[in-house]
């Protein structure tokens, strides 16, 4: 599918992609490492929220916690730490940085 560029925020959609590089999403991130977002997989109207906080493809994310019980993570987005659910984390996918 081909990549779609929404001029207003500036989100691109990227839909099963494959890539060279070690994948991971953001749900299975151990807190304190960092990542680069790849895609979002997720319809427009999730793209368009996660654009608003922040996690854009190319964004750079550090896990700061995970929730008890497999609750919500929280996650630090251009110096700006935000709370995230199990199931949205789980859309977004990221590149492991060393």
């Amino acid at each position: 599918m081909p990549n779609l560029l929404n001029a207003a925020f500036g989100i691109s959609f990227i839909r099963d992609m494959e890539y060279n590089f070690p994948r991971v999403s953001l749900d299975a991130l151990p807190p304190g490492r960092s990542g680069r977002v790849v895609s979002i997989r997720g319809g427009r109207g999730l793209c368009l929220r996660l654009g608003r906080l922040g996690l854009r493809q190319g964004a750079m994310v550090r896990a700061v916690t995970h929730g008890a019980w497999r609750g919500p993570l929280l996650v630090e987005v251009n110096g700006a730490q935000v709370a995230l659910g199990r199931g949205i984390a789980r859309r977004i996918v990221l590149q492991l940085l060393p």
